[in-house]
């Protein structure tokens, strides 16, 4: 790590923790358990305070649900002490895909016709 990484640490939140984050949760945070994605969950001694250190991206909806609602108080047990029960049925959690390349687009859409090859498109040009 050098200088320009500590610094970037203590004034940006998008790329990882800060160094604030950082430090409240060596002095204050309680590991909790930690997802498939590498999210670590940390809370407070007292559970008056929960969150969540991401691994990558900083996106919400990267938690699965079962770590989602620990982390809203919807229950009071981490999935770790007491896992919730799945049906049979439910398909594997997803983030959000929305503006990314994966996300779905139905034939006909705009993102196929960006897709396919544009032979009536000239570029503008200022002369």
């Amino acid at each position: 790590m050098g200088l320009g990484h500590t610094i970037k640490r203590i004034f940006t939140w998008w790329d990882g923790q800060t160094f604030g984050t950082q430090l409240w949760t060596w002095r204050k945070g309680e590991k909790v358990g930690e997802d498939a994605q590498g999210n670590i969950f940390y809370r407070t001694a007292d559970d008056s305070r929960r969150w969540v250190i991401y691994n990558g991206d900083i996106e919400a909806s990267r938690i699965d649900p079962d770590w989602h609602g620990w982390l809203h108080r919807t229950w009071d047990a981490p999935p770790t002490d007491k896992p919730l029960a799945h049906k049979s049925w439910e398909q594997p959690h997803q983030e959000n895909l929305t503006g990314t390349m994966a996300a779905y687009a139905p034939a006909g859409s705009l993102k196929q016709a960006k897709l396919a090859a544009r032979d009536d498109y000239e570029a503008w040009t200022s002369e």
